[in-house]
């Protein structure tokens, strides 16, 4: 079959060895390094070891690349992406850099990860009113809620059940209630499109070690330009000022973009990563990237039902993503993902559900090995 011809799977994957040694439907927790990630941070260390900073001219290419990189991922602008630690980093920079009020309001939903939740929480202790729906309620709801709200904070795709949410019509209804809106990119981010234009979200997070292909310990806040000015950084050092290059200045005006969020010295090897599997990732392109990913959950989804499992949420083509968790009564979920392991199939338990996500270049045919294993 000619190279023209192959599914997307079959073209890609060489690009993931993990698939010489197992099943991997776990993205959803720590996925496998694309090769081009791998074989960046290889390239690093080893310049690192043998020149020391002799090159940190690429180093500084490389940072450019990651912003320039996750700009065109989500369309946004270079200039309002900053490189953080993780997904919480930039949570809890927007979180705890807006200038809160008491009696201020926000919208928050009962299902996120603890990364999502617990940030804002913490504002109920400086008398901020934690306004609380389900990701399940209707549009009018978060719209009655929003009402008078200062910021809305939700994850794209839930953690757990793999619910996605409509960005754009959950945009819509900040932007009409004057209402900050900040969204945690981390379960949906590489799998399925994000264009903070057309959702007019204000600031995003997602760390690079799951949906992305990255590594652990180096992500993306993105922050629009016309809110920067609105959030100050929580964390100072010598890099969220412009003359930071400048050793002997004493000016501690903020950088006029979003790297007034990066606090000293980056990740530098988890940046040559992250900026190879985005690169990757835009190159492959998310449009070609998300019909695999649904086909893949579908299949698994259709496949448990019919053995008689129960899904932890309904899948439609308006809210199905790449997490499909599933269970059914008197089997222990744990002993499921233990027999799966060491089939080698990778996944995962979770709050007494088996939790799969497979990304798009695991087989239809690895799918079917991994149902062929539950009972």
């Amino acid at each position: 079959m000619g190279y023209e011809n192959k599914s997307l799977w079959e073209r890609e994957r060489g690009q993931f060895p993990v698939t010489q040694s197992l099943i991997y439907l776990n993205h959803a927790a720590v996925a496998p390094l694309v090769k081009t990630a791998s074989e960046a941070m290889i390239q690093l260390s080893d310049d690192a070891c043998r020149f020391g900073s002799f090159h940190y001219d690429t180093w500084l290419a490389a940072y450019e690349g990651l912003r320039l990189g996750a700009a065109r991922l989500i369309n946004a602008q270079r200039d309002e992406i900053a490189i953080v630690k993780n997904t919480s980093e930039g949570i809890a920079t927007v979180a705890l850099g807006i200038d809160w009020k008491p009696g201020d309001a926000m919208v928050c939903f009962r299902e996120e990860f603890p990364a999502n939740y617990y940030p804002w929480m913490k504002l109920a202790g400086r008398g901020v009113d934690i306004r609380w729906l389900s990701i399940h309620d209707e549009l009018d709801a978060i719209d009655r809620a929003a009402t008078g709200a200062r910021l809305l904070a939700v994850s794209y795709v839930n953690y757990l059940t793999g619910y996605r949410v409509d960005l754009e019509a959950i945009g819509e209804i900040c932007h009409r209630r004057g209402c900050f809106y900040f969204v945690d990119a981390i379960q949906g981010l590489g799998a399925y499109p994000l264009d903070v234009r057309a959702a007019r979200i204000h600031a995003l997070s997602a760390d690079g070690h799951k949906w992305l292909l990255g590594p652990e310990g180096c992500g993306i806040l993105y922050v629009q330009k016309d809110v920067q000015e609105a959030v100050e950084p929580v964390e100072f050092g010598w890099t969220n000022v412009a003359a930071y290059a400048d050793y002997a200045s004493r000016d501690m005006t903020l950088r006029p973009d979003a790297g007034r969020y990066e606090c000293g010295t980056l990740n530098t090897v988890g940046i040559f990563g992250l900026r190879a599997s985005i690169e990757y990732l835009n190159q492959t392109g998310i449009a070609n990237i998300t019909p695999a990913v649904d086909s893949l959950a579908a299949q698994i989804a259709e496949s448990v039902t019919a053995k008689g499992y129960e899904l932890a949420a309904r899948r439609s083509a308006a809210h199905g993503s790449g997490i499909v968790s599933f269970r059914k009564e008197g089997i222990d979920s744990r002993v499921i993902v233990k027999t799966l392991r060491e089939a080698g199939i990778i996944t995962a338990p979770r709050q007494g559900w088996v939790r799969t996500s497979p990304h798009f270049y695991v087989s239809p045919g690895e799918v079917a090995r991994m149902i062929d294993l539950i009972p």
